[in-house]
C-alpha cells in the first residue's frame, strides 16, 4: 500500500478515538491503528494525541501515561491531554508536576491551556505554595490578561484558602464574567467565610452580571449553612420573577435551604414539582422531616422510595430514616431499618452507626448501642462521642470517662465537644481528680479556648465545689456566650450564693443575652437554697413575662421555695399548674414535707393521697405521712405507716452512694457495706476528721461569742 493510503487510513481511525468511551473498543481501535500506521506516525503526534484523549474519555488514565511516554515526538497538545486529565482525578493529580520538567527538557512551551489545567492540579491538592509559583511564570509569560487563566488562578487561590489573594487576583480580572464570580462565592463558603460569599453574590448582582443556575444552588447552600430563611425566599423569588431555568442541582439546593430553615411546607412543595427526584433529593426531604420532628412523614417518604425501582437507598439514606426513629412510639422501626442495614453490609459506615448508636442510647438500650459500637472498625471522633454523650445522658457517666480514655489512647484526636461531654460526666459524678486530669489535657490540645470546653469546665469546678476556680476560669473567656455565663451562674446557684447570682445576672442582662429557661433555673435553685422568696417570686414572674415556658425543675425550686415559706397553698396552686406525670410525684412530696414542718395534716393528707396515686409503693412518702402522724399525735397510724414500712423496706433494693479514692477510681456502697475494708476505713478516717474539725471550730466560736 502506498504510503499516502497508510497515512490516509491512520487519519481516518484517529478521528474515531474521540466518539470511542468505552476501553475494550478503545483498545481495539488503538491496535488498528498501530497496524494501519506501520511506522507512518513516528514524524506527527497527531494520531498518539488523539489516542491519549481517547484512554482519557475510557478512564484509563494509566494507558493514556503508556502512550504518551512511548511517543517519539511530543507537542504542547500531547502534555495539556495529560495535565487536563490530571487536574480532573485527584488521584492521579500529583502526577502532573514531573511533567513540567520533562516538558521544558524537550523544549516544549506551555500555551494558556497548559497553565489552566496545572492551576487546576494546585488547587485539586491544594498546594498554594506551587499555585504560586505557577501564578509567577504565568505573569513572565504574558499570560495573566486571559480571563480563563486568571479565573482558573482565582479558583486556586480559593480553593487553597488564600482568600486574600483571590481577591487581589479578582479585583485584577477586567469585566469578570458569572465564573470568576461564582469562583470567589464558592472560596467563601468552602473557608466558611459565608457573608462574605453572601456579599459577593449581592454586589455580582449590582454589577449587572446575570448569575447562573450554579450561582443560585451555591448561594442556597449557604442559605442553609447559615439558616437564613428570609434570604433564601427571596432568591426564590428572583429564580421565579427572572423565569431562570431550574435545573436538579437547584431544585435540589432550594430542596435543602427550606429543609434546613424548618419550613417543611414549602419543602414538599418544591420536591413534588422535581420532575424525576435523584437519590440527593429523597435524602434531603427524608433527613429535613426528621431533623424538624415531622419523623412519620420521613418513614412515609423512605417507604415511598423503596417502592420505586430507582435510585436505591445508600448509607445516607438510612441515616436519615433512622434519625427519625429515635422517638419511642417509632422505635420498633428503628430496629427494623437497623435489620436493614446489615443486610446491605451498611452497618460498618461511620454515618449510619452514629445514629444507630443516638437511636438506642435515646431509648435506653446501652446495650444494643455497645453492639453496633464492636462492629465499626474505623472509629472517628463523631463516633467515640455518641458513645460518651450517650452514657453520659442515661447517668453511665463512669462509661463516658472510660470511652473518652479509651478514645485518646487510640490515637483520635478530641475535639471540643467530645471534650466538653466528658467533661460533663465528671460534673455529674462529682470527679474532681479526673475532671482536673481532663482540665491539663485540654491545656495541652488548646481546647481550654474552645468556648463549649470553657463552659464545661466552670460547670464541673462549681459543681465540685470550687467555685473560686470556675470563676478563674470564667474570667479568662474574653467573649463569653449565654451557655458559658450560665455554667457561672449554676455555679452560684450551687453554693447558694443568691447576692453573687442576682449581680451576675445583671452582667449577663447588660452584655445584651436574653436569658433562656436555663438561666432562669440556676437564678430559682439558688434563691431555693438560701430560702429568697421575694426575689424567687420576682424571678418567676419575669420568667413568665418573658413568655419563657417552665419545666419541672423550675416548679421544683419554686415549690421547694415557697413551701419552706410556709406558703402551701401557694404552693398547692403551683403545683396544679404544673405538667401532669410522674414527676409530679417529686413536687407532692415537698408539699408533704412542708406540711410536716407546719403540721397541717388535711393539706399533708391530700399530697400523700396524690403521690400514692402514682406509686402505692413510694417508700419516702409512707415515711413523711408517718412523720406527719407523729407530729400531731396520731399514734396508731404511725404504727400502722412503720409496719408498712418495714414491708416495703425488704422489697427494696438498697440505696447506693460512691466516692473517689486516690486512683481516679469510683468505689459503689450501700448502708453497712463492707465489702471493701480499705475504702471503708479510709471513709471512716476522713468522717472523724471531718468530726474533729467541726467541734473545733464550734468549740472556737463559742470562745469568740463569750468573749
Amino acid at each position: 500500500m502506498p504510503l499516502n493510503e497508510i497515512a490516509s487510513s491512520v487519519v481516518e481511525l484517529t478521528r474515531k478515538c474521540v466518539s470511542i468511551t468505552v476501553l475494550k473498543r478503545a483498545r481495539q481501535l488503538h491496535a488498528l491503528v498501530l497496524t494501519a500506521g506501520a511506522g507512518a506516525t513516528t514524524e506527527s503526534p497527531f494520531a498518539n494525541n488523539n489516542l491519549i484523549s481517547m484512554y482519557v474519555r475510557c478512564g484509563s488514565l494509566e494507558q493514556a501515561r503508556k502512550v504518551f511516554d512511548k511517543m517519539p515526538q511530543r507537542n504542547v497538545v500531547s502534555y495539556n491531554a495529560l495535565y487536563s486529565a490530571y487536574s480532573r482525578n485527584p488521584d492521579f493529580a500529583s502526577y502532573a508536576f514531573p511533567l513540567i520538567t520533562h516538558m521544558a527538557f524537550e523544549y516544549v512551551k506551555p500555551n494558556s491551556s497548559t497553565f489552566t489545567s496545572l492551576v487546576q492540579v494546585c488547587a485539586v491538592l491544594e498546594d498554594v505554595l506551587m499555585g504560586s509559583s505557577l501564578h509567577s511564570q504565568i505573569i513572565k509569560l504574558g499570560y495573566s490578561d486571559n480571563v480563563v487563566v486568571q479565573t482558573s488562578v482565582l479558583g486556586m487561590y480559593s480553593s487553597c484558602g488564600d482568600l486574600e489573594s483571590a481577591r487581589r487576583i479578582f479585583e485584577c480580572v477586567n469585566n469578570g464574567d458569572a465564573v470568576a464570580w461564582n469562583t470567589m462565592i464558592v472560596g467563601s463558603l468552602k473557608n466558611d467565610k459565608i457573608g462574605d460569599g453572601l456579599m459577593f453574590f449581592r454586589n455580582m448582582l449590582m454589577s449587572g452580571v446575570d448569575p447562573t443556575q450554579f450561582t443560585y444552588s451555591i448561594v442556597l447552600n449557604g442559605c442553609s449553612k447559615l439558616g437564613s430563611y428570609s434570604l433564601g425566599k427571596l432568591i426564590h423569588a428572583r429564580i421565579i420573577v427572572s423565569d431562570s431555568l431550574v435545573d436538579l442541582p437547584l431544585d435540589n439546593a432550594l430542596l435543602d435551604m427550606y429543609c434546613s430553615c424548618g419550613d417543611m411546607r414549602e419543602a414538599f412543595y418544591v420536591f413534588g414539582r422535581i420532575h424525576n427526584p435523584n437519590l440527593v433529593s429523597w435524602n434531603s426531604i427524608i433527613s429535613g422531616c426528621s431533623e424538624n420532628g415531622f419523623g412519620e412523614q420521613a418513614m412515609l417518604m423512605y417507604r415511598r422510595l423503596l417502592r420505586m425501582s430507582t435510585p436505591r437507598p445508600d448509607e445516607y439514606t438510612f441515616s436519615a430514616a433512622i434519625s427519625a426513629t429515635a422517638e419511642p412510639e417509632r422505635f420498633v422501626y428503628g430496629k427494623l431499618l437497623h435489620g436493614q442495614v446489615t443486610k446491605l453490609g451498611y452497618e460498618k459506615s461511620v454515618f449510619v452507626g452514629t445514629t444507630l448508636l443516638s437511636m438506642y442510647f435515646k431509648n435506653g438500650e446501652a446495650e444494643s448501642a455497645q453492639k453496633v459500637f464492636d462492629v465499626m472498625k474505623e472509629r472517628d471522633v463523631v463516633l467515640w462521642t455518641e458513645m460518651i454523650v450517650g452514657h453520659s445522658r442515661l447517668g453511665n457517666s463512669e462509661f463516658a470517662v472510660q470511652f473518652f480514655i479509651d478514645m485518646y489512647r487510640e490515637k483520635n484526636r478530641s475535639d471540643g465537644f467530645s471534650m466538653s461531654s466528658v467533661l460533663g460526666a465528671c460534673s455529674d459524678m462529682a470527679m474532681l481528680r479526673q475532671g482536673e486530669v481532663f482540665h491539663s489535657l485540654a491545656i495541652r490540645t488548646g481546647l481550654d479556648c474552645v468556648m463549649s470546653v470553657c463552659g464545661a469546665l466552670v460547670d464541673m469546678y462549681g459543681k465540685n465545689g470550687k467555685y473560686e476556680t470556675a470563676e478563674s476560669i470564667f474570667s479568662l473567656v474574653s467573649n463569653p456566650d449565654l451557655k458559658c455565663c450560665n455554667s457561672m451562674l449554676g455555679a452560684y446557684s450551687q453554693h447558694g450564693m443568691v447576692e453573687k447570682a442576682l449581680s451576675f445576672f445583671e452582667q449577663i442582662l447588660e452584655n445584651g443575652f436574653m436569658p433562656d429557661a436555663v438561666t432562669y433555673l440556676s437564678l430559682l435553685a439558688a434563691c431555693s437554697h438560701r430560702g429568697s422568696t421575694k426575689e424567687g417570686k420576682f424571678l418567676w414572674n419575669q420568667m413568665k413575662e418573658q413568655s419563657i415556658k417552665a419545666g419541672f425543675k423550675h416548679y421544683s425550686c419554686m415549690v421547694n421555695l415557697i413551701s419552706k415559706a410556709g406558703l402551701l397553698d401557694e404552693a398547692l396552686e403551683l403545683i396544679e399548674q404544673s405538667h401532669p406525670g410522674n414527676n409530679q410525684a417529686e413536687l407532692w412530696r415537698t408539699l408533704l414535707s412542708a406540711c410536716v414542718n407546719t403540721r397541717n395534716l388535711q393539706m399533708g393528707l391530700y399530697a400523700a393521697e396524690q403521690i400514692l396515686k402514682l406509686d402505692p409503693e413510694d417508700t419516702a412518702t409512707h415515711i413523711l405521712l408517718s412523720n406527719l402522724y407523729a407530729v400531731n399525735g396520731r399514734w396508731e397510724d404511725v404504727a400502722e405507716m412503720r409496719r408498712k414500712i418495714r414491708g416495703l423496706a425488704s422489697s427494696k433494693d438498697p440505696g447506693l452512694s460512691w466516692i473517689e479514692v486516690n486512683n481516679n477510681n469510683t468505689q459503689v456502697f450501700s448502708s453497712g457495706d463492707q465489702s471493701n475494708p480499705e475504702i471503708v476505713s479510709q471513709a471512716q478516717d476522713e468522717l472523724n476528721r471531718l468530726k474533729s474539725y467541726m467541734l473545733c471550730k464550734s468549740s472556737f466560736n463559742k470562745l469568740v461569742c463569750s468573749n
